[in-house]
């Protein structure tokens, strides 16, 4: 603060003056907290996206691009992925009615185009930030649907728990149907075995855990009663209203039908691509869907897209049926990037297409 502006002060009360001063203090507190916010965003933004193509740079550094090429050219039944594409589509219109059917309880009822539109607008912007997608579809049906923002964000936030409870779900199949799959394999390659051994009995991990173990039972008291419980709490409340809208819902059998016809698709829409390769057209179905909830779990990653993550896991999750590294690499690279291409055309069609389509509605 200047001299003069002090000076000034001098002839205040003394309450007037305090008063002055707190305010200018907490000016200043909000004026530093905004400038941290866009700062720390860009880095947060730059962090997982470096990250992401760091994964992906070790997953494909030893790729001969030369042989890449020539799969690509000669031997991938591109009708598969069209299929597969499609099928994508049609995952992509259910997980629109469900959240039409989740909105409905709190009197709102959205058009079915602005709808799906809003959807792919967030696919589109998950890519560029991870969960952004969340947000900006809600901003979307917000505006065009008047629909108070907050109560688009709890039904977002119902629809994520929802889906981590299906992948659960696929887990424990996989777990009880492919476990025997997983033995044989670690038995017929001991060097893998002999890692992952050296992994789970590592010093450094064990301590580690201890450590985290000690530090959160010593400070037991004051996490309990930090900000991140009182957000996990408000989380819990958030998903028991969510859960009570899903009980009040007219047409609850049919959003039990999305919410399992929705992951249906997701597979067989990774199955697909499976025939488009003759290294994994003859691999079971059950192949296929230890594959997709391992991609799946890649794809929960903080990474744009699950870029490099769900290379990875793919990748690995291929291994275990005798797949061999190199084709397992172009079968992600083939499988993610017709996904991702699909999000990137519908998303930005999506962005250009909103405005007409409610150039009624921006216009009163």
């Amino acid at each position: 603060m200047a001299w003069k502006e002090i000076k000034n002060l001098s002839g205040l009360p003394g309450q007037k003056y305090v008063k002055f001063m707190v305010k200018r203090i907490n000016k200043s507190f909000n004026k530093s907290k905004a400038l941290k916010q866009n700062i720390v965003k860009p880095l947060k933004f730059l962090f997982f996206f470096l990250l992401g193509i760091f994964i992906f740079w070790m997953v494909y550094k030893d790729q001969d691009m030369s042989r890449l090429k020539s799969i690509l050219t000669n031997e991938v039944n591109y009708f598969w992925i069209v299929v597969s594409l499609f099928l994508g589509l049609l995952s992509h219109i259910s997980r629109t009615i469900r959240w039409n059917l989740m909105i409905e309880p709190l009197s709102h009822k959205p058009g079915m185009l602005n709808t799906l539109l809003a959807v792919m607008v967030g696919y589109l912007m998950n890519l560029a930030l991870p969960r952004m997608g969340e947000i900006s579809r809600c901003g979307v049906l917000a505006r065009y649907e008047k629909i108070p923002f907050t109560k688009l964000v709890g039904t977002v936030v119902l629809e994520r728990l929802i889906d981590m409870l299906m992948l659960l779900l696929l887990l424990l199949i996989v777990v009880f149907t492919q476990f025997g799959q997983v033995l044989e394999f670690l038995k017929n390659n001991p060097d893998v075995k002999e890692k992952l051994e050296k992994v789970i009995y590592s010093p450094v991990l064990i301590g580690g855990l201890v450590f985290i173990f000690v530090i959160v039972w010593f400070f037991r008291h004051r996490i309990l009663a930090g900000s991140f419980m009182k957000k996990m709490m408000g989380f819990g409340h958030q998903f028991v209203e969510g859960f009570r809208s899903i009980l009040k819902m007219k047409k609850f059998g049919a959003f039990i039908f999305h919410s399992f016809f929705i992951w249906f698709l997701y597979y067989i829409m990774l199955y697909c691509i499976f025939f488009s390769f003759g290294f994994t057209a003859n691999l079971p179905a059950l192949a296929a869907l230890t594959v997709f909830v391992l991609g799946s779990f890649g794809m929960v990653a903080p990474v744009q897209g699950g870029i490099g993550a769900w290379h990875f896991m793919v990748i690995e999750g291929l291994a275990l049926y005798g797949v061999d590294q190199a084709d397992g690499q172009v079968f992600a690279l083939v499988a993610h990037g017709s996904m991702t291409i699909l999000l990137i055309v519908l998303g930005l069609i999506s962005l250009l297409v909103l405005p007409f389509v409610n150039e009624r509605n921006i216009t009163s």
